[in-house]
Order: C-alpha cells, then structure tokens, then sequence
C-alpha cells in the first residue's frame, strides 16, 4: 500500500465563546496567531507546516488530547496552573514509552495535554 503524501496538516479546536478562546489560546500559546483569515478563525503556526485552527463553535466532546511537544514539561505545567488556572494531571510516565505526558482541559471542554521526550 502506498503511503499518503502528506506535507502540511491542520487541527481545529472550536470553542462557543470565541473571543474569550482567542485570549485564552494566546496566553497558552504565548504568541498572537500567524493568520486570520476571516472572523472567529485564526491559525497558529506550531511547527513548520503544522497549523492549530480556532473556531468559534461547539468543542468536538470526547476527542482528543491534542498534546503539545515540550522541552520542560514540569515547567510548562506549572506555568499553565498558574497563569492559566487549569487543573492539570500529574504527570505520567511508563515502562518502554519514550515520553513522559500530563492532560489538562481548556475552559471550553477541549482536551489538551503535553509531553516531553525523555531522551
């Protein structure tokens, strides 16, 4: 089978208050979004070609953790506990998985998450 020639990709998250998401999604990203098409969407560029999308909406219930790659994850956790108010997980590791992982919900009952590589 051949393999799917994939070269970019996109992942939304919808939020019902979209302003309030906006600012939320800003101080969690720390950074304004790269791109605002039109009203309530905006992109973060994450990653070379790797594209987060913010729409006004209703959350996809049941879907996810999106996590994010860090390179210090106890830091970034207990920056968002702080900062952001969000009630975080411990963080996880297990026997034979490369990465260590902790989850979190946004306001709007997306589920996000972060990891970290242990090597």
């Amino acid at each position: 089978m051949e393999q799917l020639p994939v070269y970019d990709m996109t992942f939304q998250i919808r939020v019902a208050d979209f302003e309030a998401g906006s600012t939320w999604y800003e101080a969690l990203l720390r950074r304004s979004p790269d791109f605002i098409p039109h009203d309530d969407f905006i992109e973060w560029e994450l990653i070379k070609g790797c594209w987060l999308q913010l729409a006004k909406g209703e959350p996809a219930i049941g879907s996810g953790p999106l996590r994010f790659g860090v390179s210090d994850i106890e830091k970034e956790r207990q920056r968002i506990i702080s900062e952001l108010g969000v009630e975080v997980s411990e963080v996880y590791t297990r026997e034979g998985v490369p990465v260590k992982w902790c989850t979190f919900d946004d306001p709007f009952g997306n589920r996000l998450g972060f990891y970290q590589h242990l090597d």
